[in-house]
């Protein structure tokens, strides 16, 4: 008896082995549950297993709706670049679905998953903001191609997120053994090793592993026979497998904005923050400094805002068409504190835009620009009118302002000056009309047709606010106008005035039925509209209402033909996709494997 005392007493003050702390992934896995992830088999892999924590992995994927519609892809033929995503399980940022149902695959297998929004973008504090667009409240199938995997051994954390790419400029300090530990080639003395990646200057599956690291990782990364390439890092072996030491020591972002070479970005001094986060990819106030050159001979320096501009940055707001697009498109891409030496073409330079004197027709250009801070409009959702008035003056008085520097230098630079700031103001005229401000609406307007009275969409959007405001005679005079000064516009005036005479009619029903029974009485009576007659009027006049609803829509749209909207990109049309026929066998992730018959 004793005995057994004693055992238990050693038993309860015995030191008690430390459980290791569940990782930030392991956390998020407890939010899936039954339901929440589907997979579906397309195609099967090879091998005997998958993917396990810190290995690389190499994938396609394709984000559709249940409907078949493609949200985003990383396939060329669904309008993606044709690159694979490269991520290293356990350790890269990734969608909680795919952290999950990625390790469950093989090597060349296509699966489909069936993701709750709770497990992609909609998660509560997901590491990875969603794109523009994304339809993160939906239930989405993911279609995931497992191209390769790699075993991969992290042996030292990295700063930040960003990866290398194509055309990324590389440099790392890289050494190569046999899975015996003989060294076949070593560059850690000396300077970095140096290469732009997509150049086939490394071994192919090197260069994938290279791909999932960030700055200052170290790492060991195996590569099997079919992925070691030629390349002038080191000789082909004929080893099975190789193991390579890789520290990376920096990487300069090169982008192809375009994807034809044409419009280049290479980042010359990192900026703050994380890319494409911290960037101005929305409409913004934007802060720079740049120098332009013109890519000739010469190469002469054409304009210098520290010199040019008494050492003042040029402020200017992004999507209104104020600078070349290929400068914009690029500055949309920087980082604060960020520099960046941009060449552009001359069809996203000066050859469609407001030429400087000093660059000939036809000049391709080199930038260098500094993003010192950019302001990101604020959110208006959930502010009253009076805030949002109040920010909408704000924005108009900032562009307005940088106006007041414009000196255009001929009859054709002082024509596009008038015509953007026109737009400028009937975009105001536009917002006040919406919000029902029609007074405030038709003193805007009066701004552009005081320089022109001619002026075919100040005269529409005029005489729409006269019509909201109840000034019909007024809007009807601003429709014939328009008529009388351009004949191609009668189709949309013919519309307007057609819905000024059913407002006109509205508005005079309103006043009959206000009156109706008092005059069609005897003297003495009261005049009473029974319930019946009551009811009968009321569906009466939701039928015509009903009618004048649908005008106001075809109104709309014929309001909208006058819009004009700098530097929009026409929406593409979204290739569909509709399962194979046959069942569909979907379970939930615990996992199992179904296949589609």
């Amino acid at each position: 008896m004793a005995i057994v005392n004693q055992q238990a007493q050693h038993e309860e003050f015995a030191p008690q082995k430390k459980k290791k702390p569940p990782t930030e992934d392991e956390k998020r896995k407890e939010k899936i549950v039954a339901g929440s992830l589907m997979k579906a088999l397309m195609r099967p892999g090879a091998g005997d297993s998958g993917p396990s924590d810190g290995d690389q992995v190499i994938y396609h994927c394709t984000v559709r709706t249940l409907d078949g519609v493609v949200v985003e892809s990383t396939r060329s033929e669904h309008g993606g670049k044709g690159i694979p995503i490269r991520h290293v399980l356990g350790k890269s940022k990734m969608l909680l679905g795919l952290l999950e149902g990625i390790p469950s695959m093989l090597k060349g297998e296509v699966a489909m998953f069936k993701v709750k929004p709770q497990l992609h973008y909609n998660e509560d504090d997901c590491p990875i903001s969603a794109p523009d667009g994304f339809p993160k409240d939906d239930e989405l199938h993911f279609e995931i191609e497992l191209l390769e995997f790699f075993k991969a051994k992290v042996v030292r954390e990295g700063q930040g997120w960003e990866c290398p790419r194509e055309p990324y400029e590389v440099k790392a300090w890289i050494s190569a053994k046999t899975v015996t530990g003989k060294l076949i080639m070593s560059h850690t003395e000396g300077e970095p090793y140096f290469f732009t990646f997509g150049k086939s200057e490394v071994p192919k599956g090197l260069e994938m592993g290279i791909g999932t690291m960030v700055r200052e990782e170290k790492a060991v990364i195996y590569v099997t026979s079919q992925y070691l390439t030629e390349s002038p890092l080191m000789p082909v072996t004929e080893d099975s497998e190789v193991q390579f030491e890789v520290e990376l020591v920096h990487f300069i972002q090169v982008r192809d904005v375009l994807g034809d070479g044409r419009l280049i970005k290479r980042r010359i001094r990192d900026g703050k923050g994380d890319f494409p986060m911290d960037c101005p990819l929305h409409d913004s106030l934007l802060h720079v400094h740049y120098k332009g050159t013109v890519l000739n001979e010469e190469k002469k320096v054409f304009y210098d805002t520290r010199v040019d501009n008494n050492g003042q940055p040029l402020d200017f707001c992004s999507g209104e068409g104020l600078v070349p697009e290929g400068f914009e498109l690029c500055v949309r891409l920087m980082l604060p504190g960020e520099m960046a030496l941009v060449t552009c073409p001359p069809d996203y330079a000066y050859d469609k835009f407001p030429r400087p004197s000093n660059v000939p027709e036809g000049a391709h250009i080199q930038w260098e620009i500094e993003l010192l801070s950019f302001e990101m409009p604020k959110d208006w959702t959930g502010m009253d009118f009076k805030s949002i008035m109040n920010e909408a003056e704000n924005i108009r008085n900032t562009v307005l302002r940088e106006f007041n520097h414009v000196n255009p230098q001929d009859d054709d630079e002082g024509k596009v000056f008038a015509d953007t700031r026109n737009l400028l103001h009937l975009n105001v005229a536009a917002t006040y009309l919406k919000l029902g401000e029609c007074r405030k609406s038709i003193d805007t307007c009066n701004k552009v047709l005081e320089a022109n009275p001619a002026h075919v969409k100040g005269l529409y959007r005029r005489g729409m606010a006269y019509m909201g405001n109840g000034d019909f005679e007024e809007a009807r005079t601003d429709f014939k106008m328009m008529m009388k000064v351009d004949k191609s516009t009668e189709s949309d005036a013919t519309a307007a005035l057609l819905k000024l005479k059913q407002k006109e009619q509205e508005v005079e029903k309103k006043a009959r039925k206000q009156f109706k029974g008092l005059f069609d009485k005897k003297p003495g009576e009261i005049a009473e509209v029974k319930a019946n007659e009551d009811e009968g009027q009321v569906t009466s006049e939701s039928q015509k209402d009903g009618a004048v609803q649908g005008d106001s829509s075809d109104e709309t749209n014929s309001e909208d033909s006058h819009e004009a909207a700098p530097l929009i990109a026409e929406r593409r049309g979204w290739f569909s996709y509709f399962w194979p026929t046959g069942s569909r066998i979907f379970s939930s992730l615990g996992l199992q494997r179904c296949t589609i018959l």
